[in-house]
């Protein structure tokens, strides 16, 4: 079986990633920042965005990877695929907005905890 469904959120996570990258690049220089957050709120959460993003993206999607090709059916990793996404748009949302938005961080990651325990189970009870 090969990949078909999972590159496509691949990518769009790895586009999604470049732009929380490039938001930590953006307040660096515009606080003349080169390491660290500098003691500036918003680029600490920028920072803390991009690298919670960086933490779980890439173990979900080798789950869903590996569910894909253990053969799972597209609608299946469609959702799943869909349901990181959401989520990890929720969750860098809530950390970078000045206020709180603490319902939507947890939302966030909810559905990234969702696919991750889901995919793994699935896994598991394939394999055993």
């Amino acid at each position: 079986m090969t990949l078909s469904v999972t590159p496509i959120y691949a990518a769009l996570m790895a586009l999604l990633f470049v732009v929380l990258a490039a938001n930590v690049i953006r307040l660096r220089r515009a606080h003349r920042v080169s390491l660290g957050a500098g003691k500036v709120d918003a680029l600490d959460r920028a920072i803390r965005a991009h690298g919670n993003y960086s933490e779980y993206v890439p173990f979900a999607l080798l789950l869903m990877a590996f569910y894909e090709v253990a053969g799972a059916s597209a609608v299946e990793i469609h959702v799943y695929g869909l349901l990181l996404l959401v989520g990890r748009v929720a969750h860098a949302t809530a950390i970078i907005k000045k206020r709180s938005r603490l319902p939507l961080r947890v939302i966030g990651m909810a559905l990234t905890f969702s696919v991750l325990i889901s995919c793994a189970l699935r896994l598991l009870f394939q394999s055993l």
